[in-house]
């Protein structure tokens, strides 16, 4: 089953690399190209115009080869309907900043709505499959939440879909992210016999990781807020359906978590003293105008999630 595994991922990749040698002139034939914010780091202006929405080449090629490859399995289809409906948002998102040219996109209460909306959706799956609705805590056990598990399943979901978001500001970040919290999830998912889990963790990274061959500094495509809310979606169905929330927060999402602390700090610090923690939020822009070149960040906070989730599935092999 292991060879099986990596071969989905090998596909995925494949079909990544191929699709986005042929996405990628169409997107910048179509003008599809990002516009760079001013306020941003000073360096990121000469990415304007490259072109975005590449999420869409690791969304598709995830797609396909789950559906083709992974037998009929519930989990599964939960994880790309999670993935699937946060893309949509992003999409959405995407078209009307670069399309529509409405440089604020989506506005912020239809995105949340839109996500509150799938996440309860989502739930309503979880209700129809007699999913164990519990939060288990290392060591400890599952703990019932009661009529408190549905609100729980909701701040997971929208929560690490925008944190993820948040990570997705230079080239290669998010991606590579992701990769690790994703191949993380593959072996929880394997280790607790929950293919559907390993089937989709497996195509995503393959397909991320095709992305990335575009995507590493100097990028020639970015992912957009579809690709960001893509591998958001799918990495907390993941958690949900692996009971990992907790892990996911301490562990195989730590720069994630981390990004968004990091931006709610400079925010209330700002509010309560007209000062700033951080030079810029979140916290890898800070960084950059500390000097940091976008690859350093990159490997600095790669390994920092690897350390993160190697730990958290060395808990869940030891204590779940």
């Amino acid at each position: 089953m292991v060879l099986e595994y990596a071969g989905i991922l090998l596909v995925a990749f494949i079909f990544a690399v191929v699709l986005g040698f042929i996405l990628i002139p169409v997107l910048r034939r179509l003008k599809i190209g990002q516009n760079v914010r001013t306020v941003g780091p000073k360096t990121h202006l000469s990415k304007s115009g490259t072109p975005t929405m590449g999420g869409l080449i690791f969304l598709i090629s995830a797609l396909v080869v789950t559906v083709v490859f992974m037998p009929r399995n519930p989990l599964g289809y939960l994880v790309l309907f999670m993935a699937v409906a946060s893309g949509g948002i992003g999409f959405a998102d995407d078209y009307l900043k670069v399309v529509r040219k409405r440089p604020l996109g989506l506005m912020a209460r239809y995105k949340l709505a839109g996500q509150i909306v799938f996440s309860v959706v989502f739930y309503l799956f979880l209700k129809a499959i007699n999913f164990d609705e519990a939060l288990v805590i290392p060591w400890l056990g599952p703990v019932n939440l009661g009529w408190a598990y549905p609100v729980f399943v909701l701040l997971v979901t929208v929560g690490t879909v925008n944190a993820t978001n948040l990570a997705d500001g230079i080239d290669g970040l998010a991606g590579g992210l992701g990769i690790i919290t994703l191949l993380g999830y593959a072996v929880i998912g394997y280790s607790a016999d929950i293919p559907g889990i390993v089937y989709a963790a497996a195509a995503l990274a393959g397909g991320i990781l095709g992305f990335l061959v575009y995507n590493l500094h100097p990028a020639k495509v970015f992912m957009g807020d579809i690709g960001s809310l893509t591998i958001g979606g799918a990495i907390a169905a993941m958690a949900v359906l692996s009971h990992t929330e907790i892990l996911l927060f301490f562990g195989l999402g730590i720069v994630f978590v981390l990004e968004t602390v990091s931006v709610i700090l400079q925010v209330l610090k700002f509010k309560l003293t007209g000062r700033r923690v951080f030079l810029m939020a979140p916290i890898h822009h800070h960084f950059e105008l500390k000097g940091w070149s976008e690859w350093k960040i990159c490997l600095v906070f790669w390994l920092i999630q690897l350390v993160g989730t190697a730990a958290a599935v060395a808990v869940y092999l030891l204590a779940y």
